[in-house]
Parts: structure tokens; C-alpha cells; sequence
């Protein structure tokens, strides 16, 4: 799915937080957004996302406006995750089962995702309770269960240790390759965005900009 910003103006009382004329996320590929601190990266995931919709201008899912059909399609992955206070299998299971998929199919599916992703072991334990990297596995094994067309990532990888950040990236790879879904990734990481990313957007002061100079050395250009 297609998604297409146009004349996009965001405004936190009467500061100006994102200011894009035209911005395109294309179909089925993986697009990283880096800057620093406070260029409106955030703002403009939970822009697309549907979760702030006070803003100016146009943002368009394969030509469509958000509506119920698109929002069912899509998932947002929060820096810092949200899960429910039940076990880890249930809260896997939660997007499936609120979209009436039948009992066996749920049960194949999560234990499939748990193996996937390396945390099997977790399957029974309170998610509340979980480290702050397992936490993150979870809400991303949670975000891929009913494979979204539209994955939002906000720094996906910020929680987990080093040894296994190379493997997360290739879960991201993977999925994208095997769902053919629109991904799209806050980082602050420009090599993880070299890495992984078909595309990348640099954001600063809300706008678009063209990378500096520390940006251009990490990808060599």
C-alpha cells in the first residue's frame, strides 16, 4: 500500500512541527526516517498511523483516504511497548482474535510467530513482567500476527541487546519479502538504515531536508 503526504502542516500550538510538501512511501518496500531529536519523526508516524489527525493537508493509502478498511490493514510499533497485563500468548493472539479468526488458526499461528522469533520460552509469562527487550520482541511478534500491509516502527530495535539486533533486522526483511508490506521505520541508526532500507528520508525541523554531512559519510556517499 501506497502512502502519499501532500501539503502536510502539523502544529503544536503555534510551533510549526512538520512542514512536508510532498512525501511518498512506496508499495512493499522498507523506507527508514532519520534526524535528530525533535525533527517531527514521531509526529509524522502517528500522522500516518491515524493516531494524531489534527493536522493541514493530505495523507493517502493507495489513493484512499484513512478509513476502517485501511486502519485494519495497519500496525504501529511504539518505541517503548504497550501490552497487555496477561500473558504473552494472549496478547500475540489479541489482534487475531478480535478479527474473529477461528481458535486452531490462532493457536498455529502464534506458536509459528514464538518459534519465528526466538521467544518461545516466553510464551506463558506475564508480558508486564517481561525486560525491556523481550518486551519489545513480543510487541513486534503482536504487530506481524495478522501481517499488516502498512508496519509503523518507532526505533524497533532501541530495547534489544546488540547480539540480536541483526536478527531483528532480518525478521524486518523478511516480512517485508514475504508480505510484500509497506514499512515504515523511525532510526536513529544510519547504518541499521542502510542495512534494511530501500529507501531512506531525512528528517530535520519538520521538513525534508538533505543529509549533513555525518549522514552522507555513514552511507558512503
Amino acid at each position: 500500500m501506497q502512502i502519499s503526504i501532500r501539503n502536510l502542516k502539523k502544529f503544536y500550538n503555534d510551533k510549526l512541527i512538520l512542514d512536508i510538501e510532498h512525501l511518498n512511501f512506496p508499495n512493499g518496500k522498507i523506507t527508514g526516517l532519520v534526524g535528530p531529536n525533535g525533527a517531527g519523526k514521531s509526529t509524522l508516524l502517528n500522522i500516518i498511523s491515524g493516531l494524531d489527525q489534527r493536522y493541514s493537508g493530505s495523507v493517502r493509502y493507495d489513493n484512499k483516504n484513512l478509513d476502517e478498511d485501511v486502519l485494519k490493514k495497519m500496525t504501529l510499533v511504539f518505541q517503548k511497548s504497550y501490552l497487555l497485563r496477561r500473558s504473552v500468548y494472549e496478547n500475540i493472539e489479541y489482534p487475531l482474535k478480535i478479527r474473529g479468526i477461528p481458535k486452531s488458526q490462532r493457536e498455529k499461528e502464534v506458536e509459528d510467530i514464538l518459534k519465528k522469533l526466538g521467544i518461545a520460552e516466553l510464551r506463558n509469562k506475564k508480558a508486564h513482567l517481561l525486560s525491556g527487550g523481550e518486551s519489545q520482541k513480543v510487541a513486534f511478534a503482536r504487530a506481524l500476527i495478522f501481517k499488516p500491509q502498512i508496519l509503523l516502527l518507532d526505533e524497533p530495535a532501541s530495547n534489544i541487546d546488540s547480539d540480536t539486533v541483526e536478527d531483528f533486522e532480518r525478521q524486518i526483511i523478511n516480512f517485508n519479502r514475504e508480505i510484500g508490506a509497506t514499512v515504515v521505520m523511525i532510526t536513529h541508526n544510519t547504518r541499521q538504515a542502510k542495512r534494511i532500507c530501500d529507501k531512506v528520508i531525512y528528517l530535520k525541523n519538520g521538513r525534508v531536508d538533505r543529509p549533513n554531512e555525518i549522514f552522507k559519510s555513514a552511507f558512503g556517499e
